[in-house]
């Protein structure tokens, strides 16, 4: 269960800080049937531009986010937080291809009323965030990328990943093929673990994760959907393609963040990106930017949706 953890918080939402409890209007929480009967958790709070999370995991739950740091962004945003299906407090279910987790927010959108949204993006659900776009255009508003992946592990990332690794060990690099590349990476995060430092990844305070830690113990959650991604690839090839191909059909305004020192996606995978109407913010943190550099964070997204609201 640790590794399988590990795997899943490396490209989690995992921020943490004591939140400012923002509610222009008072915060609705509930849960929604899906149209093949799926119970799905959301909650709305904030006032403004109409901006829908999507965490990333596989499968992390909405409230890391909200709680410690997201929640924020509802000063000037109505905030819609969602545990996808098998995810958070979520139900299961028997079908997690992309398409349905797709279809899950385009319901969302529906059920709420809402003529258009921006997109708010994590880590893994970046893939998740351009596909439906791609699928959505004329009810995405835009779309935001924090810290994405549109390539899950892929081989430049992974290769980079495991110099950052090597490195953090005194461990000299080697020519790795590229068959083993996965299995090199899950070596070096297991001697990473051994020497407690593999949250380097993902922040360089361990408090972060210490603080991760208390909200997951207070938040119990199920990992369905991440499991199933994580173990299955076969199953679910969809999340493992490489979507950086796509970008340059995407004609929504996109706001791509990116950490100077993020080494859970890789510093340089957004480089890869080709949307058309692209801006790209670059700030000197890691991969917890809404929690490492939140002022920062916070004014990026609110002006780019000021921009195009």
């Amino acid at each position: 269960m640790k590794a399988i953890r590990f795997i899943l918080f490396f490209f989690a939402s995992l921020t943490v800080l004591p939140a400012q409890q923002i509610h222009s209007v008072p915060p609705t929480e509930a849960f929604f049937e899906t149209s093949d009967h799926v119970k799905i958790r959301y909650k709305v709070s904030g006032k403004g531009e109409a901006c829908l999370y999507i965490p990333g995991g596989p499968g992390q739950g909405y409230s890391s986010f909200e709680l410690l740091g997201g929640n924020n962004l509802e000063k000037n945003l109505k905030m819609i937080y969602m545990d996808q299906r098998g995810s958070g407090k979520s139900e299961a279910s028997e079908n997690y291809h992309l398409d349905k987790m797709i279809q899950d927010i385009e319901e969302l959108r529906v059920h709420l009323k809402l003529d258009k949204i921006f997109l708010l993006a994590h880590s893994f659900g970046g893939i998740i965030a351009v596909n439906y776009a791609k699928r959505y255009p004329q009810y995405t508003k835009g779309l935001i990328l924090a810290n994405v992946t549109l390539h899950f592990l892929n081989d430049e990332s992974v290769k980079e990943q495991i110099e950052y690794g090597n490195k953090l060990l005194g461990s000299p690099d080697r020519p790795i093929p590229e068959d083993s590349l996965q299995a090199e990476l899950s070596k070096i995060s297991s001697s990473l673990r051994k020497k407690r430092i593999g949250y380097k990844f993902l922040t360089d305070d361990i408090e972060t994760i210490r603080k991760m830690d208390q909200i997951d113990s207070l938040h119990p959650r199920i990992i369905d959907f991440g499991m199933a991604v994580i173990s299955k690839p076969k199953e679910f090839p969809e999340y493992y393609e490489n979507y950086t191909l796509l970008t340059q059909n995407i004609q929504v305004p996109v706001l791509v963040i990116t950490g100077k020192k993020d080494q859970a996606v890789g510093t340089n995978h957004y480089k890869a990106f080709r949307f058309p109407r692209q801006k790209v913010s670059s700030i000197d943190g890691g991969h917890l930017l809404y929690y490492e550099r939140n002022t920062e964070f916070l004014n990026t997204v609110w002006k780019f949706v000021h921009e195009h609201k």
